[in-house]
Order: C-alpha cells, then sequence, then structure tokens
C-alpha cells in the first residue's frame, strides 16, 4: 500500500527478491497538469508496469474494501507513504501489518518528516519500519537505519536517499517477518516530536528569523512545496541560499542588490538568494534573475 515516488523503490525490491505481490493499494487517480487530466499515481504505473492487480479505494472504512482485502488472506502488508488504515484494514494480515516512516521514530511522528526535520536543522534522519497501531507512528519498531542530512541537503535530496535505504529495510523487514524474527520495541512517547502536515502558511519566509533558520526552511521546503516570499504583489520562491558572514543594518525583508548577488536582512546577518522563481517566469539561477529584473536596493521582501 503506498502512493508517492516515494513507495516505487519498496514495491521493486519485493518483487526483484520474488516475494508474491497479491494486490497493490494507492489512492484514486487525480486530475494533475494545466490540462487536469487523470492520471494514476507513480505505484500505480508500477504495479501496471508489472502486471499487478491494483485497488484504489476511495474510503479505507468501506467494508466492500475490507472484504477485498480479506479474501487475499495476505500474510504481510506492507505500507509505504499510504494513508491512515484502520484496524479492520491492518488487523487482516496473517502476521501483522507494517509501515515504513521517513523518520527515526519516535522524532518526527506525522505527515511530514523529512521537511521538519531539515526545517528544525537536523543534521541526522533516517528510516524505522514498525508495526500498526491505533495511534499513527506510535506501533513498536523492527529496524531503523540512520541517514546524515549535509549542510546541502534539501528535502529532494533527502526524500531521495531515504527512499532507496527505505526499501531495503522494508525488503529486511519482510525476512525477519517471514523467518518469525521480526521483534518490536516500544517507541518512547517522552521523546516523540510531531511532524506535521505542510500548509501554504508554514511556507511563507519569515524574513525576522536568523538567517540560518531561514536556510534551513527554504532546504527543509526545497523543491517542493518551497518557501516564498512576495515582491511588488508577486510570489517569489525561493530554492536555495546561503548564510553571508555580513551584518544585516537595515529591516528584516529589505534587499541589497550587488553584482550577480542578492543578498537579503534578516534577524541577524545577510541571506543570499542562489536560485529563485518569480511568479510566471522559470526558475533560475540568481544571476539570470538579475539579468531579466530590475530591483534596486532597500526593496523589500514581504
Amino acid at each position: 500500500m503506498g502512493t508517492p515516488e516515494f513507495a516505487v523503490p519498496s514495491l521493486e525490491i519485493l518483487l526483484r527478491h520474488s516475494y508474491a505481490v497479491a494486490t497493490v493499494v494507492t489512492a484514486p487517480d487525480k486530475p494533475r497538469g494545466r490540462g487536469q487530466e487523470f492520471s494514476p499515481t507513480p505505484v500505480k504505473e508500477t504495479a501496471l508496469r508489472h502486471g499487478l492487480p491494483v485497488a484504489q479505494p476511495v474510503s479505507l472504512k468501506d467494508p466492500a474494501f475490507a472484504a477485498e482485502i480479506a479474501v487475499l488472506e495476505p500474510d504481510v502488508i506492507v505500507v509505504v507513504a499510504f494513508r491512515i488504515l484502520p484496524r479492520e484494514i491492518f488487523g487482516i494480515s496473517r502476521l501483522g501489518s507494517f509501515n515504513l516512516h521517513a523518520s527515526l521514530l519516535p522524532k518526527y511522528r506525522g505527515a511530514a518528516p523529512i521537511n521538519w526535520a531539515i526545517i528544525n536543522g537536523e543534521t541526522m534522519t533516517g528510516v524505522t519500519s514498525f508495526f500498526l497501531a491505533e495511534k499513527v507512528d506510535t506501533g513498536g519498531m523492527i529496524l531503523q537505519v540512520g541517514v546524515p542530512i549535509a549542510p546541502e541537503d534539501d528535502a529532494g535530496s533527502v526524500h531521495d536517499r531515504l527512499a532507496v535505504v527505505g526499501a531495503e529495510v522494508v525488503l529486511d523487514t519482510v525476512r525477519l517477518i517471514e523467518q518469525g524474527k521480526a521483534v518490536s520495541r516500544p517507541q518512547d512517547n517522552v521523546l516523540a516530536s510531531p511532524a506535521p502536515k505542510i500548509f501554504k502558511e508554514d511556507c511563507r519566509i519569515k524574513w525576522d528569523f536568523p538567517a540560518e533558520r531561514i536556510r534551513n526552511t527554504i532546504r527543509g521546503l526545497s523543491p517542493h512545496p518551497t518557501a516564498f516570499t512576495m515582491l511588488e504583489g508577486k510570489v517569489v520562491k525561493i530554492f536555495r541560499s546561503h548564510v553571508t558572514g555580513t551584518r544585516a543594518a537595515g529591516l528584516p525583508g529589505e534587499l541589497s542588490v550587488q553584482p550577480g548577488a542578492l543578498e537579503v536582512c534578516t534577524l541577524d546577518v545577510r541571506l543570499a538568494i542562489d536560485e529563485l522563481q518569480i511568479e510566471g517566469r522559470k526558475r533560475m539561477g540568481v544571476e539570470e534573475f538579475l539579468r531579466g529584473h530590475r530591483i534596486q536596493t532597500g526593496e523589500k521582501f514581504e
């Protein structure tokens, strides 16, 4: 059970190792792109390419869906980046149902663990497999693997590494369950931290924060959903930046334009913008951006 690109390596590794995938459950097709044409999820595309049956329930609480899964008599239900399963579903599998989560639980429970780990300046993250329980992301942990977050990483690069490492953890977890050796250990709720869904307001840059905090926010939201600010009523998305050693003498958000460089005042020092996209234009490096836009020192990001 999975939906986005993150779940694809986990499905593919099980197939490569000849595990019998009885069915693949994913989200319904959604309209995407400018034409709003209905398109399948990455997991569905992968399943169809391998000739696997696909289920796309609208409601996971529909008794008909539970019956559809029960008739398969699954040994294990593997969940990677899917939805919250009710007990009526995860309780069907003979040997248990487990989830792969993109953090070192109990830290960063929730929908956006990769984003929040980087936003909060973490230098280490990882993946955890755990047996499903009633409360989200609280079940007994089976395996964990740590993955460092480099200073230049963003959510996209960490996502891609965790998807590959996570697939190996999924395979190892299935093997342990198959061999009757899967020992789970409880999570320490005292150490838990939240990683809630990212909303639009979370993405708006607060220029009165320290520069390093702003840089981490930009990294944690790049390339999607992307940190943004406003300039003369237009949305400016910012994908990459770096902290300068120059003290911020102006008001938060005030711009300093130099040859090939655009710096912004923050609470402490200036933040240099490296890659951005203004509303209606393509994503570009700062030098290209400045060649095409007349921005003056003293203007402000809002």
